[in-house]
């Protein structure tokens, strides 16, 4: 007797309720995958607390200040970075990272059978993801911890792209004592930018994140270059460095010792990074090699004048009045020198600084011109008897040759044809503020620093007092370029 057709029917299609009940497990299991993924999200906040960079004209640091934690944690540009790095890294590191999706599976069981086999870590199993799960959120080492990161790893693959992934990685990565990131310990160890790495720092920078502590090589160089020759080895067999290339970089020896981050223009450095968010990069006008040139400088002429003298000097390109140069003072911790105090914004005599502002003004005027002649002898300005500072006189000389030798007497005839009230007027107009002594009245004794004023605003009100000069072409532009970069050099 044949069965009912109903019943017939049910049996040709039995095979479909597996299938139905699997289908319903996995959209089960991505329901709740999903909501726990929006529910307990990755901390990837954790990611943006860099340190803040002060750069100078050309990108080059000029001083770098550590994050909110006290880490020294610096942005990366994954451009920028030496490609045969990353090559390097996944070598050693996560030779599927392209193609997995958080974590390598095959990588997880290779680890767990050489952990049953030996009794211990033979090889570790975690991918960059993971890794960078572990980073931004930290716990035990144990088998929850690892199902968790994971959990993580797979919610970051869905959140980041893989450069993302990488970029994250290399600015976290632990690379010992308060040093994380590539970028950071690059300069710290080894005084360069990642954008072209020798095989052998290279290697060793591979190697540090797992064991930052034990493998740092300013203190376990023995464990550093142990580490950094297993990189390499790892490197031959994945075709990155040739096994000469591998081999010329093992024989170099463990000399990477921690370098103090660049500290120029600690002053105006200083006074830029406050209030500012912390990561924040500024790009300034300021010149590191020429900053660098000044302030080896100033500490020479301090040390010259004495134990308790300082030494400020600041520069403005001709031309755009850009600050190119600012030291405060000749060094930030010597406390004889009052070396935490800014000179450069100190109210001091200014000297002969302001005589170019005085002929300029004249030839504004039009009461004089650069070849006019004018007497430099010895002369009394109603009891005022002012010296050159070599105690000689040059006789007749012209405008030009007074300001160029920097005569006194000269100057302060011509402050008293242009008229000392009517000079610092001019003055404070053009932003500079001087200041006279209590009491004081304006005097001729303004021409040789007898009007105090900040060395900054002197130099800041520079471009605009420049049209006194070459504004109505009354001094040649040659001249005008020999003369006031030396008037903008003030060293007080």
């Amino acid at each position: 007797m044949k069965p009912h057709r109903p019943v017939a029917k049910f049996r040709q299609l039995r095979w479909l309720f597996p299938v139905f009940f699997v289908a319903l497990a996995v959209i089960s299991v991505r329901a709740v995958d999903r909501v726990a993924d929006r529910l307990y999200p990755p901390p990837l906040d954790r990611l943006g607390d860099l340190s803040t960079e002060i750069v100078d004209r050309n990108g080059q640091l000029l001083r770098a200040f550590a994050n909110s934690e006290g880490r020294w944690r610096f942005a990366l540009d994954l451009d920028r970075l030496d490609p045969r790095f990353i090559d390097l890294l996944l070598a050693y590191e996560d030779r599927r990272f392209w193609r997995h999706g958080g974590f390598d599976l095959p990588a997880l069981i290779r680890s767990a059978a050489q952990y049953l086999t030996h009794d211990r870590i033979v090889s570790g199993g975690s991918t960059i993801t993971m890794q960078l799960a572990r980073l931004i959120e930290p716990r035990p080492r144990n088998i929850p911890a690892k199902l968790r990161q994971i959990w993580r790893a797979v919610q970051i693959e869905r959140r980041m792209s893989k450069r993302q992934i990488l970029k994250s990685y290399l600015t976290l990565a632990p690379y010992g004592g308060n040093l994380e990131g590539l970028r950071a310990a690059s300069m710290a160890y080894f005084g360069r930018g990642v954008g072209h790495l020798p095989p052998a720092e290279a290697a060793l920078l591979v190697a540090l994140p797992q064991s930052p502590e034990a493998r740092r090589p300013d203190r376990f160089p023995k464990n550093a270059e142990l580490a950094r020759n297993r990189v390499l080895a790892r490197a031959v067999g994945a075709g990155v460095f040739s096994a000469a290339q591998a081999r010329a970089a093992g024989l170099r020896p463990m000399t990477a010792k921690r370098r103090p981050f660049p500290s120029l223009a600690a002053h105006e450095t200083a006074r830029l990074a406050e209030g500012v968010q912390s990561g924040t990069r500024l790009v300034t006008h300021l010149d590191a090699e020429l900053q660098g040139k000044l302030e080896n400088l100033a500490r020479l002429r301090a040390g010259a004048l004495g134990p308790k003298a300082s030494v400020a000097i600041i520069v403005a390109e001709h031309g755009t009045g850009r600050l190119r140069a600012h030291v405060g003072s000749p060094d930030l911790f010597e406390a004889r020198r009052q070396g935490s105090i800014d000179m450069t914004r100190a109210i001091r005599s200014p000297g002969s600084v302001l005589k170019p502002f005085i002929y300029g003004l004249a030839f504004e005027a039009g009461i004089a011109h650069p070849n006019t002649l004018i007497e430099d002898r010895p002369t009394d300005f109603s009891g005022y008897a002012p010296q050159n500072f070599d105690g000689e006189f040059r006789g007749t000389v012209t405008m030009a040759e007074a300001l160029s030798l920097s005569l006194n007497i000269p100057a302060v005839k011509v402050l008293e044809s242009v008229g000392p009230v009517r000079f610092l007027s001019r003055l404070a107009r053009a932003g500079a503020r001087p200041r006279l002594p209590e009491a004081g009245a304006p005097g001729l004794a303004v021409a040789l620093g007898g009007a105090f004023m900040r060395p900054w605003r002197v130099a800041a009100s520079r471009l605009r007092s420049m049209a006194w000069v070459s504004g109505r072409r009354s001094l040649p532009p040659a001249r005008c370029s020999a003369l006031w970069p030396a008037a903008m050099l003030p060293i007080f």
